[in-house]
């Protein structure tokens, strides 16, 4: 049973101005519960929600018996999490989101990441509450369902490889692709890519922003990677990540 606590409301938010509500964006705190609370709780950066571990240990020092997804922002008003964003074709994704921050210990030390698993209770959780979300704005549509890398590819990476999206998506929550679309295009793809004029296209298409150098590219092919090809996220374009870009567009963009 999904449990929201709402004992914690963070301060400074206003309403989002007419704005529907069209993206779910995921992060990771890189910080225990209680830091991740104390910092979600202050003006200036927040979250609609954060779902703690379990099993981390300023979470149970706080004498919770039961994992919850605390609410700290009311769904009505606009939270700053997304920061410099884009998503198919617009920017500023604060106005038209709900964030949900997962407490996981990821650290960046000078580019070299760490992506610890994530608790099974806590993916429980998070699914139970986007199941929630997505019954309540059914304007969300799949492609909407995302992760902080995706929508500021440039500067963030964050839920990280570790987050199981194609459980959400057998849970019903979020896009992923079909296995047989996908090798029928790696089929295509190994004898030759598609040019890059075209790849940036289908990038595009998805909902990525543009990329304005090669560095750009590559950053978003890895952030591509780490949502839908977690086991290998070096920001190499090879023939299975166009396959799978290309197979995605075909369910969700109609081409």
């Amino acid at each position: 049973m999904l449990v929201i606590d709402t004992s914690f409301p963070a301060i400074g938010f206003n309403e989002r101005c007419g704005e529907p509500v069209q993206q779910v964006i995921l992060h990771y705190t890189a910080a225990p519960f209680a830091s991740s609370l104390r910092t979600l709780t202050q003006d200036g950066v927040s979250a609609h929600y954060l779902v703690p571990d379990p099993e981390e240990p300023s979470y149970r020092a706080a004498g919770y018996d039961e994992l919850r997804a605390f609410r700290l922002v009311e769904e009505s008003q606009r939270a700053w999490h997304a920061g410099v964003s884009h998503w198919d074709g617009r920017d500023n994704l604060n106005s038209r989101s709900i964030g949900i921050e997962l407490a996981n210990l990821a650290r960046d030390d000078a580019g070299v990441f760490t992506f610890p698993a994530y608790a099974e209770e806590q993916i429980e959780v998070l699914t139970a509450l986007l199941r929630d979300i997505v019954s309540r704005y059914p304007q969300i549509e799949p492609v909407g369902i995302l992760g902080h890398s995706d929508v500021a590819y440039g500067r963030k990476s964050d839920p990280g490889p570790r987050l199981p999206w194609w459980r959400l998506h057998e849970a019903g929550i979020g896009a992923w692709f079909d296995e047989t679309t996908r090798a029928m295009y790696q089929r295509r793809f190994c004898v030759g890519l598609p040019p890059e004029v075209e790849l940036e296209r289908a990038f595009q298409r998805y909902g990525y922003a543009p990329a304005k150098n090669r560095q750009g590219f590559e950053q978003r092919t890895r952030a591509f990677q780490m949502h839908f090809r977690p086991r290998d996220y070096c920001g190499f374009l090879d023939a299975e990540t166009c396959a799978i870009l290309y197979a995605l567009n075909e369910k969700y963009r109609g081409l």
